[in-house]
């Protein structure tokens, strides 16, 4: 594997209705909430869009999460229903653009404890919750001294 940290990364929060997208610096030192994508009911429209982001943010890699059951770590239905779609995406992206997984358990449960920690609440919290949620898991990844 090429260094993770040659390049700006992108964080991906897949959901059913909105894509949560996170950037991190081209040092992989912190992971920052970048855009919510709104689901269009075209996968293909929305993996456009997440393919312009990589190339506007010039990602050298994208961290994508996987909701892994909670008990076992298992793949559940949602899970399995991500991994199909990362290996749709991983197929369009570019050869300098290297693909990985990460574990998502309890993102989303961080993102809301953060957003109520902040005050933040109503429409602005349902935008922001999925790019927290992304932050999160690019962060997860970066501080994970084993990739």
């Amino acid at each position: 594997m090429a260094d993770r940290f040659s390049g700006r990364g992108l964080g991906v929060d897949l959901g059913s209705k909105r894509i949560g997208v996170a950037l991190c610096d081209s040092n992989g030192t912190l992971a920052t909430p970048y855009e919510t994508v709104e689901r269009s009911g075209n996968m293909d429209a929305d993996h456009r869009r997440l393919l312009a982001l990589i190339e506007e943010s010039e990602a050298a890699f994208v961290v994508f999460g996987v909701p892994y059951a909670l008990r076992d770590g298992g793949v559940s239905d949602s899970a399995q229903a991500i991994l199909d779609e990362i290996v749709v995406f991983e197929k369009l992206l570019p050869e300098a653009c290297e693909l990985h997984r990460q574990d998502e358990r309890l993102t989303t449960v961080t993102a809301e404890r953060r957003l109520t920690e902040m005050g933040i609440k109503g429409k602005k919290r349902k935008q922001l919750v999925d790019q927290i949620a992304a932050a999160v898991i690019l962060q997860t990844w970066l501080d994970n001294d084993e990739q």
